[in-house]
């Protein structure tokens, strides 16, 4: 192949490179896109308000003194089996990923020793009261924004005082139940009277 054939192969090569950013800046000019005024998207979001009666028809919840006047140990037991691959409950039962629960209600936050608590836990503060524990297993992270607990919560407040009611027994000298509020409906006939 001699220069001329060369040349005339870079020639063409160079004037298609130039056709293609002359019509490149062309275009830039004609359809120039709009920059919007604040970046991204507006997502459409239902507040609580908007719902069409959703919030006036949810019936207020229970305190957590009423829910334990009918929660049962036994079926808070049951529950409990699903906190089992994080936590232990018999007394002096090593730390898993949780710590050990045994003696639990009442006790101070961030106290069970040998456990590495989330700087979250550590600087809540105060003891698990019957209410405390009654609002952190309904929504741990929403409760105590930043804690390392990965669960989602119990949504139903049965369910969770039931699960209150069983970790209230699991201590040598466990603490009395609270008492309902008066005027609180009695427990059901055939229900057992708590001790």
């Amino acid at each position: 192949m001699n220069s001329f054939e060369l040349n005339k192969i870079l020639g063409a090569i160079l004037g298609t490179c130039l056709v293609l950013l002359a019509l490149n800046i062309t275009a830039g000019a004609v359809f120039a896109p709009q920059k919007p005024a604040k970046p991204g998207f507006d997502i459409a979001v239902k507040e609580a308000g908007e719902e069409k009666g959703g919030a006036a028809t949810k019936e207020p919840e229970q305190p957590i003194e009423t829910l334990l006047a009918k929660a049962s140990v036994e079926k808070g037991q049951a529950a409990a089996k699903q906190c089992q691959a994080c936590h232990t409950f018999e007394k002096g039962g090593p730390n898993r990923v949780g710590p050990n629960l045994w003696n639990v209600v009442n006790r101070a936050r961030a106290s069970e020793a040998g456990f590495n608590y989330s700087a979250a836990m550590k600087g809540k503060g105060g003891n698990w009261s019957f209410d405390e524990l009654n609002k952190f297993l309904a929504n741990p992270r929403g409760y105590v924004p930043g804690t390392a607990m990965t669960f989602a919560g119990l949504s139903r407040p049965e369910q969770r005082a039931d699960l209150i009611d069983y970790l209230h027994t699991l201590a040598d000298n466990p603490v009395p139940l609270p008492k309902a509020a008066e005027g609180a409906p009695p427990p059901a006939a055939g229900e057992p009277a708590k001790k």
